[in-house]
């Protein structure tokens, strides 16, 4: 497998300045947060993940059966159990403990979900930087590394913002192998190790993410691959394998443990607008509200922007805007929120393209500014 060419000029170059004012933005409130009890729970459940999984009465760890994915307790976790590794602590060493020995444990328990949201806006950039161009790209990953409610699921520890990450990685991931089945075989292996590899972690974080994510990915496949659909089936059952594979091992290969996340009901839907609604009414993203209603009314009314690189992350963004699972308790509209910046950055790239570009572009400048300030101004309030 040829390896792509990495370039880091101007448009990377701004794309990392926004991503890096994402990461401040983040770490100025760790900085003045404290631990909470959720954190204990998640840091010791990860860590036992890792050093001791239960195998006695069907029990993952001590904290019981675990029904809401162990992405984010294993993501939790790691850290701490490296560090304990590294500083030569013993194993009985217990989280509440640690907290006298490390210094930085809160740090240690937030990095990786704000790795993660940064790996998720570099994805966001990527998809609509080659869909839209780089004005595209720009707007997008500003829309998303000024929303208050991207920076508050990187802040606490949660499978929100992992089942996003994934399920954006699911669909273009697809997108992408249907396409590859037009060439040579070889361009379909590594986009189908990838689209495995993303459904596994995507169900490990929740399972309903990935189901959803999985006909989603069977839908597009299906309308893009002409000539070629008598294969998607079979691509999808090896890719849907591999992924459950990655989701038994995410449970220490416990059967018992991974039949409780079924039984718990984690995987049912309902339609619900109260997520979606709560966060279009918060006047900290305001500016995205502005942008998303600009862009669906643009959408409607001109013609250049009703294509399918504009309609899939739309599609997607309402069907997931109006699901609310019934078990576990998630918030499906953060999973929705990436495909509709990605969606608001194509419609925007579009219309600079038109006679009034000049006045669209000022436009659109007012919006990123008003939206960058409520957000920094929004930061205190996810103490």
């Amino acid at each position: 497998m040829r390896l792509p060419k990495i370039e880091f000029r101007r448009p990377q170059q701004m794309a990392a300045v926004l991503l890096l004012l994402f990461a401040v933005q983040c770490l100025w409130v760790v900085r003045h947060q404290e631990l909470s009890s959720r954190d204990y729970q998640f840091a010791r459940c990860g860590r036992e993940l890792w050093e001791k999984p239960s195998p006695l009465a069907g029990y993952l760890t001590s904290c019981g059966n675990i029904a809401d994915g162990t992405f984010a307790y294993r993501v939790a976790g790691l850290p701490l159990t490296l560090e304990r590794i590294v500083a030569g602590q013993p194993s009985n060493a217990s989280t509440w403990e640690m907290r006298h020995l490390v210094s930085n444990v809160l740090f240690l328990l937030r990095l990786p979900f704000i790795f993660f949201g940064l790996w998720l806006g570099g994805a966001i950039w990527w998809v609509a930087r080659r869909l839209y161009g780089n004005e595209g790209g720009f707007i997008a990953l500003a829309l998303y590394c000024f929303s208050p409610e991207m920076v508050r699921v990187c802040l606490r520890p949660n499978n929100e913002i992992l089942a996003a990450w994934g399920m954006y990685g699911v669909l273009y991931t697809a997108i992408g192998l249907a396409h590859a089945m037009q060439g040579p075989a070889k361009k379909c292996r590594p986009r189908l190790a990838l689209l495995a590899l993303a459904l596994g972690l995507t169900a490990t974080a929740h399972i309903a993410a990935a189901l959803v994510g999985l006909l989603l990915a069977l839908g597009f496949m299906f309308y893009l691959a002409e000539g070629k659909r008598a294969q998607v089936l079979p691509m999808l059952a090896i890719a849907s394998a591999g992924g459950f594979l990655i989701l038994f091992a995410s449970y220490a290969f416990n059967a018992d443990a991974l039949s409780y996340v079924f039984q718990s009901a984690d995987a049912r839907l309902w339609l619900s607008w109260s997520g979606a609604a709560r966060m279009l009414a918060n006047i900290s993203n305001a500016g995205i509200t502005i942008a998303v209603l600009s862009s669906l009314v643009l959408y409607i009314f001109h013609r250049h922007s009703r294509y399918f690189g504009n309609t899939t992350p739309l599609a997607v963004a309402l069907l997931l805007l109006v699901l609310e699972t019934t078990g576990i308790h998630s918030e499906p509209w953060i999973w929705a929120l990436p495909f509709l910046l990605t969606f608001t950055g194509g419609v925007f790239a579009d219309v600079l393209e038109s006679r009034q570009r000049r006045i669209f572009l000022w436009l659109t400048g007012v919006i990123l500014v008003t939206q960058a300030a409520l957000s920094v101004v929004s930061l205190p309030l996810l103490l």
